[in-house]
């Protein structure tokens, strides 16, 4: 981040009293080694022998499946939508055999464990609550709050989504800081519910108000109210 641009933005925040900080899950606390796992691997494997393909053609069809479906829609976050589409059984002993995977970026849990001590923390995800309890399994007690954006209120992450979740904790959106790692979802729409949203871009790409990662977060911040 530009330290111009980080001068201005701790300046803004030292005339405003933050009181909940609330964090998307996959990408920017948790590494997409679970997502992926499931997605990509998991699936296609299952798929490949209902159908009889080989798993190079599996993988194939799914991505046209996924891709036809797009991330605009609530399908395309719903694991049970996709076993029963592609009529696969339960999903339960796919998300089991994946467990192993999660995992956590370097910085986390001390970032989390600094912060839950002087201001109450939340998750603001799409990810359905079934995968989003697994996602977060070893960090939960660190937040007060678990949002899905699916699960609780069957929409994408929208203004609406922000200002819902505001409503819920009685907080002010100008009183939250949202960080995330979609340009849209999470930066754009919370900075369209009036919430104080950073971008976390872990590529080291230099987007404007942009974090490389949480660390940085906690220089941001003002003393707690």
């Amino acid at each position: 981040m530009d330290f111009c641009l980080l001068t201005m933005i701790i300046s803004a925040f030292q005339m405003k009293q933050i009181e909940l900080i609330s964090f998307d899950a996959e990408g920017t606390v948790v590494t997409p080694d679970f997502s992926q796992a499931i997605w990509h691997e998991a699936i296609p494997a299952l798929y490949a022998q209902k159908k009889g393909f080989d798993l190079a053609q599996a993988k194939k069809r799914i991505a046209e499946e996924y891709g036809r479906i797009g991330d605009q829609r609530l399908e395309w976050y719903d694991i049970e939508y996709w076993f029963s589409y592609l009529g696969l059984g339960s999903s339960e002993p796919v998300i089991q055999s994946c467990l192993g995977k999660i995992g956590y970026y370097p910085e986390v849990t001390e970032v989390l464990s600094s912060l839950a001590s002087e201001y109450k923390l939340i998750v603001a995800s799409g990810t359905p609550l079934e995968l989003l309890h697994c996602l977060l399994r070893d960090i939960k007690p660190y937040f007060v709050r678990i949002f899905s954006s699916v699960s609780h209120y069957r929409q994408l992450k929208s203004p609406d989504f922000y200002l819902r979740i505001c409503e819920e904790m009685g907080v002010k959106p100008s009183r939250v800081i949202h960080v995330g790692d979609n340009w849209q979802f999470d930066f754009l729409n919370a900075r369209q519910a009036g919430v104080n949203a950073f971008y976390l871009d872990r590529s080291g790409r230099n987007h404007q108000e942009s974090l490389s990662d949480l660390t940085q977060l906690k220089h941001l911040l003002p003393p707690p109210i």
